[in-house]
This record gives C-alpha cells, structure tokens and sequence, in this order.
C-alpha cells in the first residue's frame, strides 16, 4: 500500500462501513466544514452593515474622550468643552453654495504708481509707452494730443525725463492704464496729458510764470578758479562765461594766485516752487590780482544791438582773435600764407591764409565776435563764411562741409561759438580749415597779426552805460548785503531740539 494511502481508523462504527462510507469521505467533509467556517467570518468582518460602522466609530470615540479625561485627570489640567454643531460639517463643505470662497489674491485692488521714463538713444515716444503695456492705438492717440497742444513727439531728446502716473494690477503688476503724462521739454513750459471721461487722451501746455532774479556769489581762490567758484556754489554755465570773459585778458595759470579773489553778479529765472529754471547772463565780473591789480567789468548794450563787458571808463575788453578756431586744437599747418604752386591748378598763386588739417566734421568756431556776412557755396571754397567783427576786421572760413544750425548771413555770433565743420568741399585734396583774417578789406597772414575786436564807448553811448554801469554796481551791493545777512542768520539759528523718548 502507498505512503498516501488512507486506512479506516481503529473502532469505527461497523455501521458506517457497512453503509459503505470509506474514512477518505469523511477526511474531505472535515476540511469543507472548516473552510466554510473562516468564509463565514471574513464576509461578517468585511461587510458590516452602516450602522455597525457608525457605533464602533462612536465607541471609538468615546474611549478617546475617556482617555483624554483620565490623562488631564492625572496632570491637573482642564479640558475645555466642545460644542458640535450638527451643521458645522454642511456650513464648511465647498458644496455648500452660501460660503463665499476666495482665491488667494482676489482681495488686492488695483494700485495708482508714479513713474519717471529716461528717454534713450533710438527710443520714441510711442514705443516707450508700448514697453509700458499700452496698445499701440492708445500711445498713438496721446501722442496726436500732444501735437495739438503744441508738441511734437518726435523732438523728444536723448535724457529727457517722462513722468508717468499708472495704475497697475496686484500683485502681479499687469498695466491696466496710464493715467497721466508729463513732459518738460523746455525750461518754463510742461505738457500734461489726461484721460477724460470718453477715456480719450488730452494734453494742455502749462506756461510756469518765471520771475527773474540776480544772484551775486565771491569768494578768495584757494585752488583753480574753476574749483573754487564750483565749491562756491557757482553754476558750471556761469564758471564758462566767466572764464571765457577774461580769456583773452588773464592768464589763468600764471596770473591767479592764492589768496586772490573773484565776484559774479547774474541773472536768473526762478518758477514758482522756487526752482532755478534758467541761469541768464553775467552782469558783473570781478577778478582781483594780489593787492593791486582789480579787473572790473560790466555787461552793456550799445544802440546797434552789440553787446560787451566795459571797464567803468567804457573801454572795452580788447580780445584778440583766435588764431587756430577749432575743436581740433592739434591740427598742424599743412600750407601758410603766401605764393605757392596750386596743387589742383597747377600754377604759382597766393594762398590767402592758412590751411589747417582737421579730421573730417571736426567744429569750427567764430575766431571772435561778430556778424556773419556771408555763409553759402562760393565756387572753389566750397561752402564759405565770412564774420565782420568790426570796422578793421573780417574772417573767412572755407572748404565746410556743412554750416552750424542757424548760421546765415545778419546773425550775430560769439567768440567760441560753432559756425561750420571740417570738409573738403570745392578746390580741395583732403578735409582742411583754409582760415582767413581780412584787415580793412585786404587778406593778411592769420598767424602774424594781432587783432584785437571791440569799440571803446563815446558822446551818448558812453552816458548811456554810465546810467547802465549805475544800476549794476546797486544790484551788486544790495545783494551783497542778502548774502551777509543769510551768513548770519545761518550761524546764529539754534540748532534743532532732539528730541528722546
């Protein structure tokens, strides 16, 4: 018999064998029996009725209730009661339609921002407010505002300032619109442009009222003259006049010493907030050399328009005429005055002044005071301008490749003053400056002359800038004596209470 086999238990029934149940049979019903049993439990387990869940969720419940009550129990400490609302649970579902929901951000209203635009090289005005959000017909409408009102956009400059008032969308700073726009494009008048209820652009031009006012500033020299008037407080445009006034007189790094002294009298434009809008001319200059020497000059317009700095005899400030007027002051002579073989005629003939290699657009100035004459195309010089400074003396400059912006003939010009650039227009073989001194109506050599411009004052005119001479010296003294008086009231105000907490 196999190991596997089956053999009938001792003792069993003789009845069971004779109704021929074999032990194998009852083995088998054993093992259903069983089975059936562990199927029976595991469907009671897993299949609970709701509401057997609910109470053993409820039994659990209060055994953590117990619990918690016995440990504060033990500590010492009270619980506090809990109140259950049955709609509790209702009232916090996002099902409910009644609870108004929020979305993180929602509650940040639009904010009003102020902002000021740097005008770029290449920039335009309406590309500047597209960068900003705004379409394109928007910027263009606010644009054709401002033309109305008398400015055109297209003469924006480089560095000019904008000044924008936007309302923008938060937290994320999307532009919802530009309210406001402000222009100063000259000193004294402002563009404003608005939205109106149409949420159309408009603009208007705001003339700011100037007042004019004289400023007097002195001082000792300590270092540079320019140092020194800049740490007085002098405008850098002042500082320039003033030099340029006693240029051709003192010898700035020779004739100035320590210890010596300067004084300006200016005029001024002031706007309404108090704002300096405009530094205006030098009435006064004074330049005190040591102990001894005091150069004292004074603005005046004669009764032909001419305007010079007079000593308090009416003589001028002689200036002699520059004999190298240009930017490029290294430019070397590349031909003098005098009988020379033409490079492009081919013949012996007299080169009327002095030719000056300069790069090509380099600046020319006016070698002195004076009114242009001429200012054209005059065949082989090319584009040609002749300054008359006065009875005696005349210049020319030739060979230009362009005049300088609103130089024509009757336009009066100062010493230093740009009229042209360098080129190479007319009978020419490179970009040069063929520069010309004519001395009462004959060409002489630029670089042996010494001509000096102006006319000392006589009869009429000289009482006239007498009067003139008059009003300067009591606006000097009077303002003066409100710069004393600021010192003072600077040096004997108390100083500022501190305040602790």
């Amino acid at each position: 018999m196999s190991s596997f086999e089956l053999t009938e238990p001792e003792g069993m029934p003789e009845n069971w064998q004779k109704r021929g149940i074999s032990g194998q049979s009852v083995m088998l019903f054993l093992y259903a029996a069983i089975v059936a049993f562990a199927f029976v439990l595991v469907i009671n387990k897993n299949f609970e009725s709701p509401e057997q869940i609910l109470e053993d969720e409820q039994m659990a419940e209060v055994d953590k209730l117990a619990n918690q009550a016995q440990v504060a129990a033990n500590n010492n400490v009270l619980l506090p009661e809990v109140y259950e609302d049955e709609n509790s649970e209702l009232e916090n579902s996002f099902d409910n339609p009644d609870v108004a929901w929020t979305v993180q951000g929602e509650e940040n209203e639009p904010e009003v921002k102020d902002d000021v635009l740097i005008v770029e090289k290449g920039d335009n005005f309406i590309g500047i407010l597209q960068k900003l959000g705004m379409e394109y017909a928007e910027a263009s409408q606010a644009a054709d505002s401002l033309k109305k009102a008398g400015f055109d956009v297209r003469s924006l400059r480089a560095g000019q300032k904008i000044n924008i008032t936007k309302t923008v969308d938060m937290p994320f700073g999307e532009l919802l619109s530009v309210d406001k726009i402000v222009l100063e494009p000259n000193m004294g008048i402002k563009y404003i442009v608005t939205r109106n209820e149409d949420e159309k652009y408009v603009a208007e031009a705001e003339q700011l009222e100037l007042t004019k006012e004289n400023k007097v500033i002195e001082g000792k020299i300590y270092s540079s003259l320019s140092a020194t008037m800049r740490n007085a407080g002098v405008p850098s445009n002042i500082i320039n006049n003033f030099t340029n006034i006693f240029l051709y007189k003192v010898n700035f790094r020779s004739d100035i010493k320590a210890g010596d002294g300067f004084k300006v009298l200016y005029e001024r434009k002031m706007a309404p907030d108090g704002r300096v809008v405009k530094n205006g001319d030098i009435l006064y200059a004074e330049l005190q050399l040591g102990k001894k020497k005091k150069i004292a000059l004074y603005r005046y317009k004669d009764t032909g328009g001419n305007i010079d700095y007079y000593d308090e005899k009416g003589m001028v400030l002689k200036r002699t005429l520059d004999r190298k007027p240009m930017e490029f002051r290294s430019a070397r002579v590349s031909s003098r005055f005098g009988w020379r073989r033409h490079p492009i005629l081919k013949q012996r003939i007299l080169h009327s002044g002095v030719d000056y290699a300069a790069p090509m657009g380099s600046r020319i100035y006016a070698s002195g005071d004076g009114v242009v004459k001429r200012a054209q195309w005059a065949g082989g010089y090319g584009r040609y301008v002749v300054i008359r400074h006065n009875s005696e003396y005349s210049t020319g400059y030739a060979h230009m490749s362009g005049f300088a912006r609103g130089i024509r003939p009757g336009v009066r010009v100062k010493q230093g003053q740009v009229i042209g650039y360098v080129g190479s227009t007319g009978r020419s073989t490179g970009p040069h400056l063929h520069f010309e001194v004519i001395k009462n109506g004959k060409k002489v050599d630029p670089l042996k002359i010494q001509a000096a411009t102006g006319n000392n004052l006589t009869g009429k005119e000289l009482q006239r800038f007498k009067a003139e001479m008059s009003r300067i010296v009591a606006l000097a003294d009077e303002q003066s004596k409100l710069a004393e008086a600021e010192k003072v009231e600077a040096v004997i105000a108390p100083a500022p209470a501190v305040v602790t907490e």
